[in-house]
């Protein structure tokens, strides 16, 4: 193609002080996911200077979207949850003010309690000029499409920002019930392996079947993994959707309501599926770091995004430059465009 393409990554993973050490206090596992031990994951989610740079140089990344690792504050007491995503967002636009070239972020937002997740996201995005948030599905036992969001949802909506959904592990009795007795790859199956997205896919389905975007017809959200499993299955659960009364044909919902990304997960499968049912305006960049780079569990191809492949993935797709472009960088332009600025 001519020129150098301009990418831009949704899903770029950090831990900042205040959540590290929330979770310390509040007896979190002490697990790399959450910025413990001194392995390289855990090293690299708490780096936001050089060695970040250098490794999104190597991948060909321009731009990282940064965001909080799973589950962001949404574990956490609520009183807890409410001064520390202020603090996680203080944190992350020091850390944008540091290179704006080269670093945005989405808002950490306190789920638990309505009305200060709603409040925290309008400051975030008007004093602090963040693009939009990043939530993980449920909060508690409650659901995304549980009424408790709807000022949020609202709040987003007026914003004219989008929200990023990323799975969590699913309640303990799924665990229990579909991936308990098989040994080491039991757990994973329930987070990372597939459990994450059948979890938060249907969540989707139930914001679209309880009505949150017939409500909330502008609101935008942001699909990682290629859609969280439920795409795949739109043509097959749309026979069903006339029992769900929606207003319009269920597809309608994601090509007007979604946009989807695919996490690192560098499939050419997945990426030629996502842009026949949505169409290449609609989709977005990510590669999961740190979780994808140099990581070859198996040697599984889909996975390492060092060396240049995050970069060398997209413009090897087979889509025009202009299409391309759209997803690299044009798409999530065009999407944050409309957001509230900054008051002077």
């Amino acid at each position: 193609m001519s020129g150098r393409l301009k990418i831009i990554g949704l899903e770029e993973t950090v831990i900042v002080p205040s959540v590290f050490e929330a979770y310390r206090r509040a007896g979190s596992p002490q697990v790399p996911a959450r910025g413990f031990g001194d392995g390289t994951i855990a090293r690299n989610l708490h780096e936001v200077g050089e060695r970040r740079l250098a490794h999104m140089d190597d991948q060909g990344i321009d731009v990282a979207v940064l965001s909080l690792s799973s589950p962001g504050v949404q574990d956490l007491p609520e009183a807890d949850a409410i001064a520390v995503a202020r603090d996680a967002n203080d944190e992350l636009a020091a850390i944008v003010a540091s290179r704006p070239d080269r670093f945005q972020a989405f808002a950490a937002i306190p789920t638990q309690s309505p009305a200060a997740a709603a409040a925290e996201l309008e400051r975030a995005v008007i004093e602090s000029g963040f693009p939009g948030a990043m939530l993980y599905g449920r909060t508690g036992d409650k659901l995304a499409d549980h009424p408790d969001n709807d000022e949020l949802y609202a709040t987003a909506e007026r914003l004219g920002v989008p929200l990023h959904f990323h799975p969590q592990t699913p309640v303990e009795p799924v665990v229990d019930a579909y991936y308990s007795g098989l040994g080491d790859i039991g757990p994973i199956l329930a987070g990372a392996g597939i459990g994450w997205y059948y979890d938060l896919g249907i969540q989707y389905l139930r914001m679209i079947f309880s009505g949150v975007f017939d409500r909330f017809p502008d609101l935008q959200v942001i699909a990682g993994h290629w859609g969280e499993v439920t795409m795949f299955y739109l043509d097959h659960i749309g026979f069903f959707a006339e029992a769900g009364g929606l207003t319009q044909p269920l597809a309608d919902y994601w090509k007007r309501n979604f946009w989807v990304a695919g996490s690192g997960t560098n499939s050419p499968r997945y990426l030629r599926w996502t842009s026949e049912v949505i169409g290449t305006d609609r989709m977005l960049y990510s590669t999961d770091y740190p979780f994808t780079y140099g990581f070859r569990p198996g040697g599984f191809p889909y996975v390492d995004t060092s060396n240049g492949s995050a970069r060398s993935f997209l413009e090897d797709s087979p889509f025009t430059d202009d299409q391309k472009a759209d997803i690299g960088h044009r798409n999530w332009e065009r999407l944050t465009s409309r957001a509230a600025r900054p008051a002077d």
